[in-house]
């Protein structure tokens, strides 16, 4: 099954690609490596805000998270690389957090999640997931990626 037909099945519709708010581009080949720069989260157009333990929740930060790997995906789209993903090779997942919030394993696992279920073992990958006092635009949460594409 292609993955377009996978997320369809899943009844997942990818947004449009976010274009870069600074000197960067949203991703680089190289080697038959994607390199794909951290993904805000947006959800239904809006980009989730705040930090998690005082005004964001678990459950909203991993829906953020989510938000963070459906833009991962979308930017794969956007340049033509979304059926030759090979493997998810990891994920750097920064969350906005107080100082005693501990749970950012938690919250990426909503990026996680998504990855294993769209791309089955494939998706299943290394990770870091550590707490930051803030992110650009006061985002809640920013994933990485680096992934290995198929020729």
């Amino acid at each position: 099954m292609n993955i377009e037909a996978k997320l369809s099945e899943l009844g997942i519709t990818l947004p449009e690609a976010a274009a870069p708010v600074a000197s960067y581009q949203p991703l680089v080949v190289s080697a038959n490596t994607a390199y794909v720069s951290g993904q805000l989260p947006f959800v239904e157009g809006r980009l989730v805000t705040g930090k998690l333990g005082a005004d964001v929740t678990l459950e909203r930060g991993q829906e953020a998270a989510r938000a963070c790997g459906l833009m991962i995906l979308a930017q794969l789209k956007s340049a033509g690389l979304l059926e030759r993903v090979g493997k998810i090779v990891k994920l750097g997942g920064f969350v906005a957090s107080v100082p005693d919030f501990t749970d950012q394993p938690k919250v990426v696992n909503g990026c996680s999640d998504l990855m294993a279920e769209v791309f089955g073992e494939a998706g299943r990958h290394a990770r870091s997931a550590v707490g930051v006092p803030v992110l650009p635009l006061d985002a809640a949460v920013e994933v990485d990626a680096i992934i290995a594409l198929k020729d």
